[in-house]
């Protein structure tokens, strides 16, 4: 079992490796300056991760429900930013949804669909609001499609990790260590609390 969480970090560390900058809409296009943007940032990626994490935790309908709820609220959150409505603590709130998803996660907190939708909703708005912030010379349209689409995919890769470690280590084991994955996502964030 040991050995299974071993090559569970690593594969979790080999997944962050690729996020070191944001890629010029004048040279790769506003699509992929997109696609790129929530991979910058380790709070963007853990808390996206952890979205996932926390669906397959939830199971039945809120494994889609539930990270669909984080992509289009956000998407809102985008298009309030790029229409200028101001939002005040962006940053902060985004670092506490890494902490408070990543301890739902760890708690394997269960809520009705409607609940977790809301819940990570409220925290999906701050993110879209940040990157319509850094849109920059980006088009609107295409930049969107391009993190959102970057978004569901780490989404995807939470869900994935979360019903594999089921499996992996069956019931109540791949419960546990989808929890640990959840508990170290809120160090994580906590950490990122600290060192910012």
């Amino acid at each position: 079992m040991l050995k299974r969480f071993a090559v569970f970090v690593a594969a979790m560390g080999a997944g962050v490796a690729p996020a070191f900058a944001h890629l010029n809409p004048a040279e790769h296009g506003s699509f992929l300056a997109g696609v790129s943007h929530p991979l910058f940032g380790v709070d963007h990626i853990l808390a996206m991760v952890a979205v996932g994490l926390w669906a397959a935790l939830l199971g039945g309908r809120a494994i889609w429900l539930v990270p669909a709820a984080f992509v289009g609220t956000m998407a809102a959150g985008f298009v309030a930013a790029i229409g200028g409505a101001p939002l005040p603590f962006v940053e902060p709130v985004i670092l506490a949804s890494v902490v408070v998803i990543g301890l739902m996660t760890a708690m394997a907190l269960k809520v009705p669909t409607a609940a977790g939708m809301a819940m990570v909703g409220f925290f999906a708005f701050f993110h879209g609001h940040a990157h319509g912030g850094e849109l920059g010379a980006a088009g609107a349209a295409s930049f969107g499609l391009g993190f959102a689409l970057s978004t569901a995919l780490l989404h995807a890769a939470g869900i994935a990790i979360g019903l594999g470690l089921g499996r992996a280590f069956g019931g109540q084991t791949g419960t546990l260590v989808t929890r640990a994955a959840g508990a170290l996502t809120a160090l994580g964030g906590a950490w990122l609390v600290v060192a910012g």
